[in-house]
């Protein structure tokens, strides 16, 4: 039998264009958390998991964002699915809930994001490029948009 699952507060910070005016991930990260609690009117330490979305970061993002908020000793877990990373931290925690293994969980997303399209960070040197692609539009300087990332090195493992 699963649990009833409803998100009980949300919070959001207004992000700066410019890079130079922006606060880091964990500040802007641990504001929208604080935001979000105060909205739910749930304290941290009740906070039982968490999840931990991003794209472009390193792998303890998570952690280190909800260092500021808190140290509990709770499971957090990073979540990187490209663009899908903020809805799958929410399936994740909406999953921990229904499956009665938690009552409250955190989902939480943040991100700094250059302008433009998106890209790997991976310079196109680390991998070797064996795709068919006739585009030119498929590069865009040293970056490999994420759609033709895993193609590209399906074809570099493939020789």
């Amino acid at each position: 039998m699963t649990q009833k699952v409803v998100v009980a507060g949300v919070g959001m910070i207004f992000l700066q264009r410019s890079p130079a005016r922006r606060e880091t991930l964990p500040v802007m990260g641990a504001q929208a958390v604080r935001a979000a609690l105060a909205d739910a009117g749930v304290g941290y330490e009740s906070i039982q998991q968490a999840f931990a979305s991003y794209i472009y970061g390193d792998s303890t993002c998570g952690q280190r964002v909800l260092y500021d908020v808190g140290m509990t000793g709770i499971p957090i877990v990073n979540v990187n699915n490209n663009c899908s990373s903020g809805s799958t931290a929410i399936y994740l925690a909406r999953q921990a809930i229904a499956s009665g293994e938690v009552d409250i969980v955190l989902a939480v997303g943040f991100e700094q994001m250059n302008r433009g399209a998106l890209g790997s960070n991976l310079p196109t040197s680390r991998i070797r490029l064996n795709c068919s692609c006739s585009s030119a539009t498929s590069f865009s300087g040293n970056r490999i948009f994420p759609r033709h990332y895993a193609s590209s090195a399906a074809a570099a493992s493939s020789t």
